[in-house]
């Protein structure tokens, strides 16, 4: 009771700090009235009072400086005090800025006694034409600014019909108008009362608390994937090294009896021992006839591997390089996304890597977290090319690593603007291979698959390998394992039946194109869709078994079992219960990018083309330089 006490009289200055803001004026009459009957003081805050006070002080300068035509005063004020997120971001203060640059250079024309100083007056006609060549050509394609941009020309803006309005008595009392009430305006709402602002910080404490909370969960849950799959491989080791200790049980009570060891036996129980990997070299390389030879091999597989000391980068002042790839010159905003990506893709895969990319998620770096108008992303619709080309490249090196592609899915525009940009870009091909190389690592994360599915991604792919000629490789590859991985999803083959003659063409056409890396892909995509009766009626009728056949004479082994499959599916009659459908399987989410610069295919399985029915997942391509263009 004593600390409420202690501070009644603050609180009690906030609430009518507060009613005073919101206008609640019989309110704050009866809450006042209250107050002084039971003797509880308000606290007068002093914080907003002054803020009043300077307010005030301020708008008078402004507008004595706008009276007497002292243009230098006016906008190192107006620049100071205005905040660049209203001047450049409020189409009102962007319209009044300009008719108050207008004002100023015809005022010597306008209110000089006689002539008017040629030389001042041409300070001042030079100063507005710098505007104009400078931020004030944004508006120069609304018609209503449009022809002030030839006054600075004019010989006699006075007799000129053209600017006859700006003449009239009138013009410069309403512009004035204009300007106080908007002066009014930023003042109230700079003079944010104490006890809104402790809300909204507050507010604000919390969901950055929660969207923390959040991305620690999502990191335990990772880790505890990870380590179960660590303990079931222990675990399967465990069991096979019992069986092995149990057999060599076995054949050292057959020696007492006198039966010999044959070295084929040897070999046999050191293949099961070792890794996969190794399993073949070992069988084939290893003699096994010389005394000592199958020891010797398992100490050295227990030999401890020595790790190469990498030390950590060093840490950068984050707050800085998002003001410097805000506001900087196109020039220091494409140097600076080089260097970042550059940062994260040389980095040692481990320790190193993992620490780069946290320091970049833990401190937003693409804003990913921030709903401000402007931010990092928006350098995805910059008007360089080259500063979209670098922040594409950026996105596709974070799309590379699972962790990064968590961070990008926790904003939903993130995927519209790169779709955006996909179907947009038509003057960079390196850009527009970045951002489709960035969704296709995208699609391996289901809710981004169905996003995708949904926005009609589909249609466009299908529509862009109606000529894959003039598509580069890495552009067709990733749109055709793009297309495969969305196709994996029911959904997907739904949209595919809309369109199934075009899409059945299409893929029949890249069977037979030159790149064989895209065969996989092309048929992981006619396997799926094929599960959908429409669709296996359409492709019977345009004779699709026929074509098939066609390539089984000229194609490999692996290309004649998946061929096989696809006929085997063409000629079903219902989907087949061995098929494993992408919408009930577990998320395929990996790391993309190694320390060699070869895209890591962990987690990233093919079609796997055994067995009684093929087993569908989704795919990145490999043979590309950390999965993105060279």
């Amino acid at each position: 009771m004593g600390d409420i006490l202690a501070h009644e009289s603050e609180l009690l200055g906030l609430v009518k700090e507060y009613l005073d803001f919101a206008e609640f004026e019989d309110t704050l009459k009866t809450f006042s009235k209250e107050c002084k009957i039971k003797g509880k003081p308000l606290c007068k805050t002093v914080g907003g009072s002054f803020r009043d006070s300077k307010s005030l002080t301020i708008q008078k300068d402004l507008v004595a400086a706008f009276d007497n035509g002292d243009q230098k005063v006016f906008f190192d004020l107006w620049e100071e005090h205005i905040s660049s997120s209203i001047r450049d971001g409020d189409s009102f203060a962007q319209k009044l800025e300009f008719y108050l640059h207008i004002h100023f250079a015809i005022y010597l024309l306008k209110y000089s006694v006689g002539r008017p100083d040629k030389e001042e007056l041409d300070e001042k006609i030079s100063y507005f034409k710098t505007y104009l060549e400078t931020k004030g050509a944004a508006l120069s394609q609304t018609t209503e600014f449009l022809p002030f941009y030839a006054l600075p020309f004019v010989p006699n803006p006075m007799v000129h019909p053209s600017f006859k309005e700006l003449f009239q008595d009138s013009w410069t009392p309403e512009l004035k108008l204009k300007l106080i009430k908007f002066l009014a305006l930023i003042s109230k709402a700079s003079n944010t009362p104490k006890l809104l602002t402790i809300y909204k910080e507050n507010g604000q404490s919390n969901k950055e608390i929660l969207q923390q909370l959040h991305q620690q969960l999502v990191e335990a849950e990772r880790r505890s994937v990870t380590y179960l799959k660590r303990y079931n491989k222990i675990q399967a080791d465990y069991h096979n090294l019992i069986g092995v200790t149990a057999e060599l049980v076995d054949s050292l009570e057959a020696t007492v009896s006198g039966k010999m060891i044959t070295p084929e036996y040897l070999q046999s129980v050191c293949v099961r021992l070792f890794s996969n990997q190794m399993r073949q070299s070992l069988a084939h390389s290893v003699d096994f006839t010389r005394p000592g030879t199958a020891s010797t091999m398992l100490r050295a597989s227990l030999a401890p591997v020595k790790l190469k000391d990498v030390p950590l980068l060093p840490s950068l002042d984050y707050e800085k390089l998002k003001k410097d790839l805000i506001l900087g010159s196109d020039r220091l905003k494409a140097f600076l996304l080089q260097a970042l990506r550059w940062r994260l893709t040389t980095s040692h895969p481990g320790e190193q890597r993992e620490t780069v990319l946290q320091a970049y998620i833990s401190n937003d770096l693409l804003d990913c977290y921030s709903h401000n108008q402007r931010s990092v992303l928006q350098l995805l619709h910059s008007t360089s090319d080259v500063v979209r080309q670098y922040m594409a490249r950026l996105i596709n090196a974070f799309a590379s690593l699972a962790e990064g592609r968590l961070y990008l899915a926790q904003n939903t525009k993130v995927l519209q603007m790169l779709e955006g940009r996909l179907k947009e870009e038509d003057k960079d091909i390196i850009t527009r291979e970045n951002v489709l190389g960035a969704l296709q690592k995208f699609s391996l994360r289901r809710p981004l698959q169905t996003a995708m599915i949904q926005d009609g991604l589909i249609f466009w792919l299908v529509d862009v390998l109606k000529d894959p000629d003039c598509l580069s490789d890495y552009t067709l590859e990733y749109s055709v394992a793009l297309l495969m991985n969305l196709c994996l999803r029911s959904t997907g083959k739904n949209m595919c039946a809309k369109v199934a003659g075009l899409v059945l063409k299409v893929l029949s056409d890249l069977l037979g194109h030159e790149n064989h890396e895209i065969q996989p892909y092309v048929n992981g995509a006619l396997y799926s869709i094929l599960s959908v009766p429409s669709i296996r009626e359409e492709a019977r009728a345009m004779g699709m078994e026929d074509i098939l056949r066609c390539f089984i004479k000229e194609g490999n082994a692996e290309m004649i079992r998946q061929i096989e499959f696809i006929i085997k599916q063409l000629n079903s009659e219902e989907l087949p219960d061995g098929v494993l459908e992408s919408d009930d399987d577990e998320d395929e989410d990996d790391e993309i990018m190694t320390n060699t610069g070869k895209t890591r295919r962990k987690g990233l399985a093919n079609v796997q083309w055994s067995g009684d029915e093929p087993l569908q997942r989704p795919v990145t391509p490999g043979g590309h330089r950390n999965g993105y263009p060279v």
